[in-house]
């Protein structure tokens, strides 16, 4: 049997919603407190996620050595400061030193690291963190892009502002023409254009 004396995020929504000048007991609202609990345990679920588990042994022997991409992963996350949301998309590239990691793995290590209360450039060093911690590549580089409700609901309100966060280790952050690289092949997904402008000659 459940102690009421014990505090819920659901009894805790209903207080916010008497602060506010809400009826937490009427219609459209009686539900909602055990909505957003379940809403919260959902978008908090990394807290419960590891590493290893996540990986589970996915990690393989590679002679190759060029540049592995994985582009494009959408992620969506609650801002630590206001828990509001942000959002946007992961960029993520890394130099094989005998040994790449499946594909599905590192959509799913985003996945965890964004399913908790974040910084946006906390986010991006632990993505990074990981993927050096499970492959020993000789360098790897993440690149977030963002746009934060904190900053568009309220605030300065600045609705298209976005937020870019980079961390880049090994050989991608001693060799400059290494990250632009990277860097470039992202210009060319969203400007197919740029072979044709000459960007790589």
């Amino acid at each position: 049997m459940a102690d009421d004396s014990v505090p819920t995020i659901a009894r805790s929504v209903e207080a916010i919603l008497k602060q506010i000048g809400e009826d937490p007991d009427r219609e459209g609202l009686c539900a909602t407190p055990a909505r957003v609990e379940r809403m919260m345990r959902e978008l908090c679920e990394g807290y419960t996620k590891d590493l290893a588990e996540i990986v589970n042994g996915a990690i393989f022997e590679s002679s190759g050595d060029g540049m592995v991409i994985v582009d494009d992963v959408s992620f969506y996350s609650l801002c630590e400061h206001h828990l509001l949301p942000f959002f946007g998309r992961v960029s993520v590239a890394y130099i094989p030193d005998g040994r790449v990691i499946g594909l599905s793995k590192i959509p799913r290590i985003v996945e965890m690291y964004s399913r908790r209360l974040q910084l946006q450039e906390r986010l991006t060093f632990q993505i990074l963190e990981a993927l050096d911690s499970v492959v020993s590549p000789k360098g790897a580089i993440v690149r977030l892009e963002g746009r934060h409700l904190c900053a568009a609901m309220r605030g300065v309100r600045k609705e298209q502002s976005k937020m870019i966060t980079i961390e880049s280790s090994g050989v991608f952050r001693d060799d400059a023409r290494l990250k632009s690289v990277f860097l470039a092949q992202l210009q060319l997904r969203t400007n197919p254009d740029l072979f044709m402008d000459g960007w790589f000659e």
